[in-house]
């Protein structure tokens, strides 16, 4: 199945170490979602934007993959899964259930964000854009 990461599963090394089936495809944009951070654990949430959007990383995982990060993404409980469709294909990624107000990262889980958009390749303006004050 297609995975859409976007918080710190970005990070090649954690994500292959937490989904050893995973396989990086490509860099890809979520358009009308934004990238925020909330929660106590202050991790990584996205949630409709009009006019945004939020790059992250495609993934191929297989169903015992998706089984650990379920796991790990305390579905359903914190996360739930949101699905939308990429060139045809269906795509499954997590959002937060509360949308409660933003959290600055801590910096040991903001570095592996940081680590995960180097090793997509993705634009740092973005993750910046996330952690400035509203």
């Amino acid at each position: 199945m297609l995975y859409f990461a976007y918080g710190s599963n970005l990070n090649h090394f954690q994500m292959k170490r937490r989904c050893k089936d995973s396989l990086f495809l490509k860099k890809m944009n979520l358009k009308d979602f934004k990238l925020t951070f909330r929660s106590k654990y202050r991790a990584a949430d996205i949630e409709k934007n009009k006019n945004s959007l939020v790059p992250g990383g495609l993934f191929e995982i297989s169903k015992s993959d998706e089984k650990k990060l379920d796991v790990y993404e305390d579905y359903p409980t914190l996360y739930k899964k949101h699905y939308f469709y990429y060139y045809g294909k269906k795509v499954m990624t997590y959002t937060m259930n509360k949308k409660t107000p933003f959290r600055y990262p801590t910096e040991r889980y903001l570095n592996i964000v940081k680590q995960g958009y180097k090793d997509c390749k993705l634009n740092l303006k973005f993750l910046k854009k996330a952690l400035l004050p509203k």
